[in-house]
């Protein structure tokens, strides 16, 4: 994880009428219980509390929303570690049908000469 974020999201400073400095919050919003949260969009606000306000007013007025998380977008950092994000190791074994044990089998059988066995008759 790198300690600076990534030069796309350096905080973008702005200031409003009364110069007050604004900065850009990321809005996550669940729609409904049980689902994921999703990135829903951005806001800028000089502080938490109003980039909360503008969140709920954006994201929960018609409620379509049943969950909001705000964070400065200073604060989200990158996972860039490609060691972490794609593991040398082959584990296609823990994923459903990534190994298929009928073609291994096979495969075994056919090295050792023996035929498939027959099915059981009840």
């Amino acid at each position: 994880m790198t300690d600076t974020p990534p030069e796309d999201r350096t905080t973008t400073e702005a200031t409003d009428g009364d110069g007050h400095t604004l900065e850009p919050w990321e809005v996550f919003r669940q729609e409904k219980e049980g689902d994921p949260m999703r990135h829903g969009g951005s806001v800028m606000a000089p502080d938490a509390q109003l980039a909360v306000h503008y969140a709920r007013e954006m994201y929960g007025r018609r409620q379509e929303s049943v969950r909001l998380w705000v964070v400065r977008r200073s604060d989200v950092h990158e996972l860039e570690d490609q060691d972490l994000l794609q593991p040398p190791l082959d584990r296609s074994f823990k994923k459903p049908g990534g190994y298929v044990m009928r073609d291994k089998l096979a495969a075994a059988r056919e090295r050792s000469g023996q035929a498939k066995p027959k099915a059981r008759s009840k």
